[in-house]
């Protein structure tokens, strides 16, 4: 029985809600790129039985053309190549012709990272200022102490958060639970404002995150986005300061204090080592421009 392009998405996307239990984000962005194809290759073939390799890399070809950037195109191969195995393997099609297809190579561009001394001095920044002071420098150490992700930060909950076994439990990416120790000074911090300053924000409307925007709902990621570029400005950095430098700082400092790859990985929240290991190519390049400066042949 033949079978169309709309069934066939809309079936792969149940398998990848139901059975690989893949985030929703990830089953839109998947979708959208299926129906893309779907909708340029309707002119000439009538479903993906239909599709032979040659149909796949002129339509890559064209998106590449058009000036995709490498990694859209990327995610575009990789939505193409687990289609229609997933099609193939249900007897849906005859074979499969994505098989043979060859994920781009990205450049790796190394992360942005503060050293210690610039962390040091954006947690120590005065914001008496603020509005909320306990607030903001509670998110601060909690995002550099544990290198949560800022979308894991809004959502923090109360029930999650352990002060006095120093741990928090966050949902990633791909709804992927992980647990994460907290620094004793981000412990303090936090506990400073869930006594002194969270009560006065809650409101009838507030639900049990940790961090709390003025009308009594949870922080908007922009809006963490925003206050940490205010602390920024604030201690007088010149450089650009965002909320995942700080990630990337924790992941960084841990390497180059001597942690195991395979738990920074864990703690990030990583599925896959290979996007840990860009850490390593950071502190090769910190080590380097440390020689380079002190050594008297560097």
């Amino acid at each position: 029985m033949r079978i169309i392009f709309p069934e066939a998405i809309d079936q792969f996307i149940l398998y990848l809600a139901t059975e690989r239990g893949l985030s929703e984000n990830y089953q839109l962005s998947t979708r959208r790129s299926l129906e893309e194809f779907a909708e340029r290759i309707s002119k000439e073939r009538n479903g993906p039985d239909e599709i032979k390799i040659d149909d796949l890399t002129s339509y890559l070809a064209q998106r590449k053309t058009a000036g995709l950037a490498p990694a859209s195109l990327k995610l575009i191969v990789v939505a193409l190549k687990i289609f229609f195995r997933f099609l193939n393997t249900r007897k849906m099609i005859s074979g499969d012709p994505a098989e043979v297809l060859v994920l781009p190579r990205l450049t790796r561009y190394l992360p942005e990272t503060l050293n210690e001394l610039e962390v040091s001095q954006l947690l120590s920044v005065d914001l008496k200022s603020r509005a909320f002071p306990l607030r903001d420098r509670a998110m601060l150490e909690l995002l550099y102490a544990s290198g949560l992700r800022i979308s894991e930060l809004t959502h923090a909950r109360l029930e999650h958060l352990n002060l006095e076994e120093r741990f928090i439990r966050v949902v990633g990416k791909g709804n992927k639970t992980r647990i994460i120790p907290v620094g004793r000074e981000a412990c303090e911090a936090i506990g400073r404002y869930l006594t002194a300053e969270r009560p006065a924000l809650v409101s009838r409307r507030t639900g049990s995150e940790i961090f709390l925007a003025r009308h009594g709902r949870r922080l908007t990621t922009q809006r963490v986005w925003q206050i940490v570029k205010e602390i920024a400005e604030l201690g007088g950095f010149r450089m650009n300061i965002y909320p995942h430098l700080l990630r990337h700082s924790f992941a960084t400092h841990l390497l180059s204090n001597g942690a195991d790859l395979r738990i920074i990985q864990e703690l990030l929240g990583h599925a896959d080592i290979s996007t840990t290991e860009v850490y390593t190519h950071v502190d090769q390049g910190r080590l380097k421009s440390i020689h380079r400066r002190f050594h008297p042949r560097g």
